[in-house]
């Protein structure tokens, strides 16, 4: 039998020899079958063989044509499309990766070679622990930032009830994973944007915690369980973010935008208010400035408004019907879980909030700032409860917890300055902020499944103007209902610095989903929505009804 030939263009070659197009170099196999008194090219083999890009097969009984498709058909290539974006973004992941190395691994090497010889011996550095670390104000940290990441566990459950059943997999992935994913970022780079010593924008010391001292500033605290407690923060930023994408977020989508969430706009945002020579810490007219206690700004608004951005970026979910549209927001699968997530958040907040202190010396503010937090919850789940049983004629329980939430939320920034009585009315205020937030958002057709957006956002929002006015002045910083003229300044203070804030972090995230949707990963195919993004995504449902109707096992 005498060997098929192959076309290349103009160039006859034979069956078996190497065709170099560029810089690829392919082997060519034809594989012939016999069919009655003639031989032909076996199609199905061929179309699995490898050719250089731009290329199309093109077969005539024993003749192979390689051939380059036009132009136009190339650039309307999917395949091709999805290939040059993925190899784009891929590129420039790298440049920045590359950027970021010599920027700072290269002071952190020299750093280090230059101070290994100084080392201190392990006596010399046990003196500088006992000299400059409180015992008592590290162990509350440490406390406090155990209660913060537990938190973890209240968000999971919470947006799992609230969510459908299909699911539920999914969010449970992207919070643990994007847990393990922030404390890596934190460790290497977040912490040192956010706290380290740089410029009013951004922080550039302790790049992997390399040199990284005994305490924190002059807190007292041993600087790893400060490290520790920040990080617990961060990765609530990034949880917060999720929940307004729930449903059709697709899982490399999340990474790619946790990873700039949690390595990059929390914590430069972050060190504007909190961070050493922050451009709005250091704002101020006279002895006032920005003011944000444990995070209504800094955690919940940036992180209210980026899943905002995510949630218009990415679009409602298949077949949601607003409420204009005669529909509504679909209920949780399961209230149960919901309801101990909320709780468990709520416990977690006793960590947030009175753990920013950072001293177990200053017992009479962890004990107001307690007893604070609890009545505005308090005040906020009722107020919402209250507020939506004329509509509905029914006492729903999950606009409850997001009222209890909204109310935690916006006693987070004031809880330090303001007297109980201001307490409950912020977080009354912070209740009905969350009502009417959700109705604002439905009303424009974003689908937020959890109400992350009006929770988070626009209650953190409300507790950051709240300082302005319900500061008593006995702790440092007066409102404007306990001092006019002082109170003025600063509520436009904590309006004005809020206001950058959320813009900035609204266009930082639409830019980033954008740029993310680019490369089609952030949201789930149709196909895979309908079928459930559990079982697209992970390959796996959370319930399998069908075992508990078996009669055996479960």
């Amino acid at each position: 039998m005498q060997p098929t030939a192959l076309h290349f263009r103009s160039v006859r070659v034979a069956v078996g020899s190497a065709v170099d197009e560029g810089d690829t170099a392919l082997t060519l196999a034809i594989v012939r079958s016999q069919r009655g008194n003639g031989s032909e090219i076996d199609a199905s083999y061929l179309a699995s063989r490898p050719r250089p890009r731009g290329f199309e097969w093109r077969t005539c009984v024993n003749t192979v044509t390689l051939e380059r498709g036009t132009l136009k058909a190339r650039l309307a290539d999917k395949e091709r499309q999805r290939f040059f974006v993925a190899f784009l973004t891929g590129k420039l992941i790298g440049v920045m990766v590359a950027m970021y190395a010599m920027i700072s691994l290269g002071p952190w090497i020299v750093g280090t070679l230059a101070h290994a010889a100084s080392l201190p011996k392990a006596d010399e550095m046990q003196d500088q622990l006992t000299n400059t670390v409180n015992g008592l104000n590290t162990a509350w940290t440490l406390i406090a930032a155990f209660l913060v990441f537990f938190m973890q566990a209240g968000f999971m459950m919470l947006e799992a009830g609230f969510a459908r059943t299909r699911e539920v997999v999914n969010i449970l992935q992207e919070c643990i994973v994007d847990t393990c994913l922030c404390a890596l970022l934190f460790w290497a780079f977040g912490f040192a944007f956010m706290f380290g010593v740089g410029n009013k924008w951004i922080g550039h010391e302790y790049f992997f915690l390399n040199g990284a001292p005994a305490a924190y500033g002059s807190t007292g605290v041993a600087f790893m369980a400060f490290f520790l407690f920040q990080f617990a923060f961060a990765d609530t930023c990034s949880t917060i973010t999720s929940g307004a994408m729930v449903g059709r977020t697709g899982f490399v989508g999340d990474l790619l935008y946790s990873f700039v969430v949690s390595g990059f706009i929390y914590p430069i945002i972050g060190h504007w208010i909190w961070g050493p020579g922050g451009w709005l810490a250091t704002l101020n007219d006279g002895a006032r400035i920005f003011r944000d206690f444990a995070g209504s700004t800094v955690v919940h608004t940036v992180g209210g408004m980026v899943a905002l951005a995510g949630a218009i970026v990415l679009g409602p979910r298949l077949g949601r019907k607003f409420k204009r549209d005669g529909g509504g927001l679909p209920p949780g699968h399961d209230l149960t879980i919901a309801a101990i997530g909320g709780v468990i958040l709520w416990f977690g907040w006793y960590g947030f909030n009175p753990g920013s202190t950072l001293s177990a010396m200053d017992a009479t503010g962890i004990g107001r700032v307690a007893t604070n937090t609890t009545l505005a919850a308090a005040a906020g789940g009722l107020a919402a409860m209250a507020l939506i049983y004329p509509r509905i004629k029914k006492w729903d329980m999950g606009i409850t917890i997001n009222g209890f939430l909204g109310g935690l939320v916006a006693i987070t920034a004031p809880c330090y300055w303001v007297n109980a009585f201001g307490a409950i009315c912020i977080g009354l205020i912070g209740g009905i902020v969350v009502v009417y937030g959700i109705d604002l958002i439905e009303h424009f057709r974003i689908d937020d499944p959890i109400g992350a957006v009006a929770v988070h956002g626009m209650a953190g929002i409300w507790g950051t103007w709240s300082v302005g006015l319900f500061a008593t002045g006995q702790y440092g910083v007066t409102g404007l209902f306990w001092g006019k003229e002082e109170g003025l300044k600063q509520l436009w203070i904590q309006v004005w610095g809020n206001g950058v804030v959320a813009i900035v972090a609204f266009v930082s995230g639409f830019v980033l989903f954008k740029a993310v949707g680019l490369t089609k990963t952030l949201r789930v195919s149709e196909e895979g929505e309908r079928e459930g993004i559990d079982i697209h995504e992970h390959g796996s449902p959370a319930y399998h009804p069908e075992a508990a109707y078996m009669g055996k096992g479960l």
